[in-house]
Order: structure tokens, then sequence, then C-alpha cells
């Protein structure tokens, strides 16, 4: 027996045994495989940016294509021309002669206002005209009749010196011849010297004594003129209680009542213009710097194209967006005031080039960044981006991205924050 064993060490047989593994060996293997495996799945499925859901947003690829330099708004038809009406007297409404709406011709009667007041005013200033005028006319024939005074007294004392200046010849003739003594003579000298003198005298009293006359009789006429201008204008304040249509057109906003009271300066109501029209058109801000008067547009309305073009710019913004006014070039169509009407405005030369949808993203980002789908379509990187003019619907791209490549277009205020999304 003992040989058998030793010839079986000598020949290596107990060397074949099996040696055994350790189990905790074969674990941690596992371990590590499972561990890159999860790894390999997280890369790969681990949602990269904020989920949201395809349904909930909309994608546009970038794509070449003509740039019609042209904005297509909504404008409003306004009258071309306007008149207000309003009080110019306070008052109470007698008469509401027309309904708002209706048609009327220049000085038609539209409604009549009463004023006591006035009216007890107006009453009191004519009786004290007419108290005036009858100062003047009795100051007027004072004046006459101290003309015709000064004349009679003018023409008696002339009469007197002639009278005396021939006395005082003859007198002169009978001293020569002896009949008549010198001091005869002289007393006869001294009479026609005071004659002349009185003459004199009564010629420059009467001058001074008329032209203290006349201006007062031209004071007092200065004084009535000027009453009766205000009477006058007592009288077309009175008139204007009686309101009129300075113009041909349509009634606009008359809401009068017969025995409502108004104060002056109230609003009566507003003629418009009869078949004349001009349209009001409201642009975004983005446009202010390139509209200038002159610009043409054009109006399609029921299978005819109207030619216009903007006559006027209100540059003050309000809610992001400023007010253009269009006129017609030709006659304009038959248009309700109010209208609402899609016009195109011409603002530059079609041209070739990179365009995106003008939607919602502009609005909240202001065209400086977008979200740019990667190739795979499941992910959207924030990406700044250089875009233009926005016309037609579309906004030019001048930098940023490359033809073909896609783009969320829709609002981005739910996820504004994110720097990327990841599309479900």
């Amino acid at each position: 027996m003992s040989d058998m064993a030793d010839q079986r060490h000598i020949s290596g047989a107990a060397m074949d045994r099996r040696v055994a593994v350790p189990r905790r060996y074969g674990a941690i293997v596992l371990a590590v495989v499972a561990v890159v495996a999860l790894a390999w799945a997280l890369l790969r499925w681990w949602p990269r940016g904020v989920p949201v859901s395809r349904a909930d947003v909309e994608i546009a690829a970038a794509k070449t294509g003509p740039f019609r330099d042209v904005v297509v708004g909504r404008a409003t038809a306004q009258p071309l021309q306007s008149v207000l009406l309003d009080a110019t007297e306070d008052g109470r409404v007698e008469q509401v002669l027309v309904k708002d709406g209706a048609r009327v011709e220049a000085g038609q009667l539209l409604v009549v206002l009463n004023s006591t007041q006035r009216a007890q005013e107006l009453m009191a200033r004519s009786s004290e005209a007419a108290q005036q005028l009858a100062n003047f006319s009795t100051l007027r024939a004072a004046w006459m009749q101290a003309q015709a005074m000064q004349r009679r007294t003018l023409t008696e004392a002339q009469f007197e010196l002639e009278r005396v200046r021939r006395l005082h010849q003859r007198n002169r003739e009978l001293a020569a011849t002896g009949f008549l003594s010198p001091s005869a003579l002289e007393d006869s000298a001294d009479k026609l010297s005071m004659a002349e003198r009185l003459f004199a005298q009564q010629q420059a009293d009467g001058r001074e004594e008329l032209a203290v006359r006349e201006q007062s009789v031209q004071a007092m006429q200065r004084a009535v003129a000027d009453l009766n201008k205000r009477l006058d204008a007592m009288r077309t304040a009175s008139e204007g209680l009686a309101v009129r249509a300075p113009v041909a057109g349509r009634v606009t906003g008359l809401t009068l009542q017969v025995g409502e009271s108004v104060r002056a300066g109230t609003r009566i109501a507003r003629l418009d213009s009869l078949g004349r029209f001009k349209l009001d058109l409201r642009l975004d801000e983005f446009h202010l710097g390139r509209v200038r008067e002159g610009l043409a547009a054009t109006l399609t309305h029921e299978g005819r194209d109207h030619a216009l073009h903007v006559a006027r710019i209100d540059p003050q913004v309000k809610d992001g967006r400023f007010s253009i006014e269009l006129l017609f070039d030709g006659d304009a169509p038959a248009l309700q005031v109010g209208q609402g009407l899609d016009v195109r405005l011409t603002l530059g030369n079609t041209q070739q080039a990179l365009l995106l949808p003008d939607a919602g993203f502009y609005a909240d980002t202001g065209g400086a960044w977008a979200f740019v789908l990667a190739a795979d379509g499941r992910h959207a990187a924030r990406r700044e981006l250089k875009l233009g003019r926005r016309a037609d619907g579309v906004v030019e791209v001048l930098g940023g991205l490359q033809p073909g490549e896609r783009v969320v277009v829709s609002p981005y205020r739910a996820f504004a924050g994110a720097t990327s999304l990841q599309l479900d």
C-alpha cells in the first residue's frame, strides 16, 4: 500500500485536483458590469434639458426663399375729415332735430339749446345799447344846433363889422372935407377896431366850442359802436345755442336728450365726411425706423386692388405698437367707419434670404437666440442668432443658422430660462 501511495505522489496525480475560486470575486465582476451598463443607459436615456412635449411646440426649418419686404397689418377705416361740434354756451337742450348716424347738409339745424341767463343778458345789453344810442342822438343834435348857432352868430358879427367898416370909411371922407371933427373920426376908428376884435374872438370861441362838442360826439359814437359790437357778439353767442352743421357729413356721437343740461365745451356730436376715408394702421415698433411718409401700400377689397400711401406717422409707441395714417391715391371704395381691412405696406424690394417663420419665439427673445434642434430631433440647444428684417410673416436670418436646421419657433415663456430642451 505504501508503495502505491509513493508511486502516485511521484507521478503527479495529486497535482491535477480542482482549485476552488472564492465567490466574492465573481460578485465584484458582476457589479462592475452592471454599473457600466447602467452608466451607458443613463447616458443614452437620461433627459438632457427641460422635458417638453413635441405636441406643445412648433418646429420650423430655416429655408432659403424670397424675402418680400412687405408688412401685412389690420387697418381700420376712418373718415377722411371730421368736424367736432362743441357747445359754446351753457344751456338746456330744447330740441334734437336729427338722429345719430343721419346725413346732414351744411347749415342744417341739428340741436337747439335754451339759456335763460343768456336771454336776460341780451335783453339788458339791448336796453343799454338803446339808451346809449338815444344819448348819442341827443348829443349829436346839440352839436348840430351849436354849429347852426355859431354860423348865425358869426354872420351877425360879420354884418356888424362890415357896417362899422363902411361907417368909418364915410367918416374918413367927411373928416377929409372938414365936415367931421378929428375926435369923431377917432371914435369911429375905435369902434371899427372893437368890431374886428369881437369878430375874431367869436370865431376862435366858436371853433373851440365846436371842437369840444365834436370830440364828445365822436367819443359817444365810438362807445355806441363798441356796445353794438358786444351786442352783436352776444347775439352770435345766442345763435350758437342753435347748433348747425358747418359742413355736409354724417352725424356721429349725438346722444343728447331733450331737457338735458350742457355746459360750454361739452361735445355735442361729430360730423364725418361722406364717402371719403383714410386708414389707420398700427405696426410693431420694430418697423418704426423703416417707415417713412410716402411709402406705398395696397388694399385688396372686393376683388380690386386700391393703392394708398403713408401720409402721417405717429411715433408714439403704445403697447409695443405705433400708428400710421394711409390715404388713398384714387377714389376710396365704399367702406364703413371702423371696418377692419388687411393692408400690405411695402418697405423695400424683394431679395433672396434665409428665412424663419415670424412666430412667438421672436417676442420672447427679441430675435437674439433660439432653441435649435440637434440631428437626432430629440434635443434642442439654446443658440445665439442674428436676425434681421421682419415682414410678411417671416424673419430674415443673418447668422447663426444653416439652411435646413430646425428651430423651435413657438413661444418660450414656459421654459425661457432653460439652456436646452428634450422633446418627447
